[in-house]
């Protein structure tokens, strides 16, 4: 493999050739082999965004040269086009306040813009991947930002999938509207009540669920851009601000506002403990569904027997024609370790000392693990679970 040398403040670091990452990211890699996940699709995205919001802001306040910062431009939107994302090669949890992540994306950009002006990579006299794409900026702004960005990203995706089983819920309510039961308390006989009540309260469990996640993201659209690194905006022109919030809302599509009070961005993770806990509410909701229907599926012949479970796949690998609440299971699992993810997080946003939080990078992959394993399986639960639940008329 074929090498360059990169420059930085702490010496020079050997690069391979082709790579459009630099120097900070060269050291970066060595250091943080942890979950070996590359940095996730909605972060790259948001930082992106985020570096082309700055660059605007920064021509715009007449402190960043327009040749710059249009070939910055033009590098953001050749990413967020789709390419160059497989030069973003540092671990999901790095460094304190995400700086390593930072880095990666100021160097990819910076390397991007270079041959856009026709330079060679590593050229930074005329591009720098600090004095210019992070100018007026702090990792201990954009990540914070970042973060919010990625987790609104993700809630999108997931709450119209959570409608979806709201939906079928509500469907399997009305279809048991009419099969009367026995109620259980303590596991033990109680006074009846009617299979579609059982399933019109799982309708409420989750809509309100749904509805405290929704009620969320107004924390997480309040956001720290040009706190830079203490909060309290050192190193901005006075117009950056506003100007960079606002191109970031328009090219994100979310409705992001300024933090009024920028130091309490930096300091507090109260609005990413406060989603996390509602996906943690959410996911207690659901594990409770699935152990009801686990249990209601028992059987059948000699359990409960009151539910029948669509075969999704043979349930033994011993005993023929057995059928296992298999989904409903697989649930559960994502419910504990949705129910640990909110542990961690709230662990990690106590964590943080003075005018910053550094416990950034495992908060973020906690939420983003979470809201990935319900986005990815609850469709599957929803169509091939709970569509086909069927009740046992005898």
């Amino acid at each position: 493999m074929r090498y360059r040398s990169d420059r930085d403040s702490l010496g020079t670091v050997k690069i391979p050739a082709d790579a459009y990452y630099g120097p900070f990211t060269g050291r970066a890699i060595k250091q943080y082999h942890v979950t070996g996940q590359n940095p996730h699709p909605y972060l790259i995205k948001s930082f992106v965004m985020i570096k082309r919001s700055a660059a605007i802001a920064n021509m715009k306040a007449k402190t960043l040269d327009r040749k710059q910062g249009n070939a910055i431009v033009k590098a953001c939107d050749k990413i967020l086009a789709g390419k160059y994302q497989d030069q973003f090669v540092v671990d999901m949890i790095n460094s304190g306040a995400g700086t390593a992540f930072n880095m990666n994306t100021n160097e990819v950009i910076a390397n991007v813009a270079l041959m856009i002006l026709g330079k060679k990579l590593g050229q930074y006299n005329f591009l720098h991947p600090n004095d210019h794409v992070n100018m007026s900026q702090s990792s201990n702004d954009t990540y914070p930002t970042a973060m919010n960005m990625s987790i609104l990203f993700a809630l999108d995706m997931l709450l119209p999938i959570i409608n979806k089983l709201i939906m079928s819920l509500t469907k399997k309510a009305k279809q048991f509207s009419k099969y009367k039961k026995i109620g259980r308390t303590h596991l033990m006989d109680a006074l009846p009540v009617t299979l579609g009540s059982e399933f019109d309260a799982y309708v409420t469990s989750i809509a309100k669920s749904s509805h405290a996640i929704i009620h969320s993201k107004k924390q997480l659209e309040q956001i720290a851009l040009g706190g830079t690194a203490v909060g309290t905006g050192a190193n901005t022109p006075k117009v950056y601000r506003k100007i960079a919030i606002r191109e970031l809302a328009k090219i994100s599509k979310l409705g992001l506002v300024e933090q009024k009070n920028m130091q309490h961005s930096l300091q507090s993770k109260f609005a990413i403990a406060n989603t996390s806990s509602t996906i943690r509410n959410l996911a207690v909701e659901l594990g409770k569904i699935s152990n009801d229907i686990r249990l209601m599926a028992s059987g059948p012949v000699a359990g409960f027997g009151e539910l029948e479970i669509p075969a999704v796949h043979a349930g033994s690998s011993i005993m023929p024609g057995k059928v296992n609440p298999s989904l409903a299971e697989c649930m559960n699992m994502i419910c504990f370790s949705i129910i640990g993810n909110d542990t961690t997080v709230a662990f990690a946003a106590q964590a943080g000392q003075f005018e910053l939080n550094v416990m950034l990078p495992v908060m973020l992959k906690a939420v983003l693990d979470s809201t990935d394993m319900l986005t990815n399986f609850t469709p599957i639960f929803t169509a091939n679970l709970i569509a086909g639940l069927s009740a046992n008329k005898e």
